[in-house]
């Protein structure tokens, strides 16, 4: 079950967060997505149709922070993501962690078996 949640902006938009296990298989760490969108269910489709095909958000369990708020918003594409260590809601001391755009994510080789 993916922990997430999302955050209304005065202009009426939504920015939804989204922490989906690491996309390397199983083990610690997870994925947190960060997406601009008008409404909450633009924010889902548009993860939909970048190939996330299961994602639901459930309750605002884990809201985007003020500062995920303003690195999405600052992003050209407004979808990006990093790693979570421990799968948990990272707050700004806990990761040195860069957010990276989606697109970099479609282009990780796949690994090897």
């Amino acid at each position: 079950m993916a922990a997430g949640g999302f955050c209304k902006l005065p202009n009426g938009s939504v920015v939804v967060a989204l922490n989906l296990p690491s996309p390397a298989g199983p083990g610690p760490g997870s994925v947190r997505f960060l997406v601009v969108a008008q409404n909450r269910a633009r924010a889902l489709t548009r993860l939909r149709n970048l190939g996330l095909r299961a994602v639901y958000l459930r309750g605002n369990a884990a809201p985007p922070t003020p500062d995920e708020i303003t690195a999405v918003l600052h992003h050209p594409d407004g979808l990006i993501w990093r790693t979570t260590p421990d799968g948990g809601v990272q707050g700004p001391d806990l990761t040195q962690e860069l957010w990276r755009p989606f697109k970099s994510l479609l282009r990780c080789p796949a690994p090897q078996a």
